[in-house]
């Protein structure tokens, strides 16, 4: 008998909560910089901006130890497949935040060397805007995902995931592949 076998009652609402709470407070980001965006990236894990207040001290350099992929810059048709692999290693649940325009829409670079868009590769829950964004637009994409978690229901798996009925591990990435919908948000800049 699973989580979602059981009814909403005060103790599994209580139990959910918690659960919900301890996976906002500490998400855990892999490193995976492309460009000049991962410049601005480390400046936010630096002490002017602290991601530690968030529960996210240290970006892990292995996909098992992260829940979280900040790609910060453009991303090439080599890359493409490399970056499926680091997000199909990392644990369940996982979130990925595209950063800077060349992530999210090839930016400027609308040729084919250069994907337009991370997420014809991996499903992304955040979008977060700039050229190359400031620290300020990613802590704010990162309590954006910190919201859609507290919202988010524990036992809901997102469409095109791992285990969810579609086993993405076993097909191989085609280029041009484009990931199921999901519920992306796309920020504006704060002022």
């Amino acid at each position: 008998m699973g989580l979602e076998d059981l009814s909403h009652n005060f103790l599994t609402g209580s139990l959910e909560e918690l659960v919900k709470w301890a996976r906002r407070s500490s998400v855990w980001p892999a490193t995976f910089g492309l460009a000049c965006c991962a410049i601005e990236m480390m400046a936010t894990g630096a002490a002017d901006f602290d991601l530690a207040r968030f529960g996210m001290e240290v970006f892990r350099g292995s996909p098992r130890q992260a829940d979280l992929m900040v790609v910060a810059g453009r991303v090439s048709q080599k890359m493409a497949p490399v970056l499926r692999q680091v997000y199909d290693q990392m644990v369940e649940p996982k979130w990925v935040i595209s950063m800077g325009v060349c992530a999210s829409t090839g930016g400027m670079f609308n040729n084919y060397a250069i994907v337009q868009g991370v997420d014809q590769i991996v499903p992304v829950d955040v979008y977060a805007p700039g050229c190359p964004p400031n620290p300020q637009t990613l802590i704010h994409a990162i309590l954006t995902l910190h919201e859609k978690i507290r919202l988010g229901e524990l036992t809901k798996r997102r469409p095109g995931a791992t285990g969810a009925g579609i086993d993405l591990a076993a097909q191989p990435v085609p280029v041009g592949w484009v990931a199921p919908p999901s519920g992306a948000v796309r920020l504006g800049t704060p002022r």
